[in-house]
C-alpha cells in the first residue's frame, strides 16, 4: 500500500483559508491522504500575536477569515520551505504578483514527484508575451500544475453556501484525485482536460468585474450591466482564441466561464472595490491599502497586463472594452466614457462576421457545441 499523499496549501488569505476548511475535512476522511493539512502562513502580528499561532491555537484565521473555524488538523507553518517539505500535492492560493518570489524560494525544496494545483486568478507578461501563472510554477519548480477556477467567493464558500468550480487537469487519474481532495457537498467540482482556457477565464473575469462595477457606479442599470457582461464575455472568448487557439467552446459554459463572471459582478472584491473607486476620489492603490486588510486587488492589475499584451500586438481595436477598463483604472479615461465604448463596440458596428467566426453573434448559437 502506497504512503498517504501529503498536502500543503501555499497561502492563507480568505480564499486559502476557505479552501483549507474543505481540505482539512477531506484529508481526514479519505485514507489516500495524510490526515494533516499544512498551510503556509505569511507571518504577521495580529493584536500582538503571531498569526500562525492564532490559527494553531484557536483554529480561526482572525485576520483574513474571522468567525470561521478551521478543522483542527489544519496546521499553520510560517516557514515556507518547512511547509512544503515532503508534500505530494501543493495548492497555490496567493496573489499572482507574489508567485515568482514564492516559487524562487521553493527551488530545490519540492519533491520531483509532486504536483501542483493553482487557484490563482491572473496572468503575467514577459519579453515573449503572455505567460500563465501555472506555467511560471511549472517552469520554476519542474512539476505539472493543474488549475481550479470558478464562481467561488471565499466568504460564501466558508459559509458552506452551494457553489460549483472547475478543475482543469490534463491527467484523468490525477484529476480524480484532485476532485476527491477538493469536493464537498456544497462545493461541487467538475474536472475537464483543459488547463489554459480555464485559467485564462479565471484571470479575465476579474477585468470584466471591474467594468460591471463601473457601470453600476454610473447608475446605468441592470440592462447596461448585462451588456457589459456579454461584451466582456465576447472579448474573453476572442482573447483566448487568439492566444490559445482551438480551445473547446463549451469551456465558457463551465463555472470557470460565465458563472465566474456573474459571481464576480454580484459581490466580488473587484466589483465592490470599483464601486468604491466610483464613489470616492481615491485611486485603486489607495483603496487597496485602506480596505483590503493586506490582500491584493487583482482586476486592475490583470487589466494592465492584458493591456500591455494588446499593446505589444497592436490589438487595442479588437478589445475596446478591455482597453477602456485599463485606461479608466489608471485615470487616463473618465468612467463616463465607458458608455461610449459600449455604444460603439465592434460587436454592434460590424456587418461582416468576425475573423473568428465563433465570436460573431449570428454564429454564436450554432458554434456553442463545437
Amino acid at each position: 500500500m502506497s504512503d498517504p499523499l501529503k498536502v500543503t496549501i501555499i497561502g492563507s488569505g480568505n480564499w486559502g483559508s476557505a479552501v483549507a476548511k474543505i481540505l482539512g475535512i477531506n484529508v481526514r476522511r479519505h485514507h489516500k491522504f495524510d490526515s494533516t493539512l499544512r498551510i503556509y502562513v505569511y507571518e504577521e502580528m495580529v493584536d500582538g500575536k503571531k498569526l500562525s499561532e492564532i490559527i494553531n491555537t484557536t483554529h480561526i484565521n482572525t485576520k483574513y477569515l474571522p468567525g470561521v473555524v478551521l478543522p483542527d488538523n489544519v496546521v499553520a507553518i510560517p516557514d515556507i520551505r518547512e511547509a512544503v517539505k515532503g508534500a505530494d500535492i501543493l495548492l497555490f492560493v496567493i496573489p499572482h504578483q507574489f508567485v515568482k518570489n514564492i516559487c524562487a524560494q521553493l527551488v530545490g525544496c519540492v519533491k520531483s514527484s509532486a504536483v501542483g494545483l493553482s487557484l490563482i486568478k491572473g496572468v503575467d507578461i514577459n519579453e515573449d508575451g503572455l505567460i500563465l501563472i501555472s506555467s511560471i510554477i511549472e517552469d520554476t519548480l519542474k512539476i505539472p500544475v493543474s488549475v481550479l477556477m470558478g464562481a467561488n467567493l471565499a466568504k460564501e464558500v466558508a459559509e458552506e453556501k452551494f457553489c460549483e468550480t472547475t478543475i482543469g487537469c490534463k491527467d484523468k487519474k490525477l484529476g480524480h484525485i484532485l476532485k476527491e481532495l477538493c469536493q464537498a457537498p456544497y462545493f461541487r467540482v467538475t474536472v475537464v482536460e483543459e488547463v489554459e482556457a480555464v485559467e485564462l477565464c479565471g484571470a479575465l473575469k476579474n477585468v470584466i468585474a471591474v467594468a460591471a462595477g463601473l457601470s453600476d457606479g454610473l447608475e446605468q442599470g441592470d440592462n447596461t450591466k448585462a451588456a457589459v457582461i456579454r461584451l466582456g464575455l465576447m472579448e474573453m472568448i476572442k482573447f483566448i482564441e487568439i492566444f490559445y487557439p482551438g480551445r473547446p467552446k463549451w469551456i465558457f459554459l463551465q463555472s470557470c466561464g460565465i458563472a465566474d463572471i456573474i459571481g464576480g459582478y454580484c459581490n466580488g472584491t473587484n466589483y465592490t472595490m470599483t464601486r468604491r473607486f466610483m464613489d470616492t476620489s481615491k485611486n485603486f492603490v489607495q483603496l487597496e491599502k485602506e480596505l483590503l486588510n493586506g490582500q491584493k486587488l487583482q482586476g486592475p492589475t490583470t487589466a494592465a497586463e492584458v493591456y500591455q499584451m494588446m499593446e505589444k500586438r497592436k490589438m487595442h481595436e479588437k478589445f475596446p472594452l478591455f482597453t477602456a477598463i485599463h485606461r479608466i483604472c489608471v485615470l487616463e479615461m473618465k468612467p463616463e466614457e465607458l458608455i461610449h465604448c459600449l455604444m460603439h463596440h465592434p460587436e454592434h458596428m460590424d456587418e461582416e462576421p468576425h475573423e473568428h467566426a465563433f465570436l460573431h453573434s449570428k454564429s454564436m448559437q450554432g458554434n456553442l457545441n463545437a
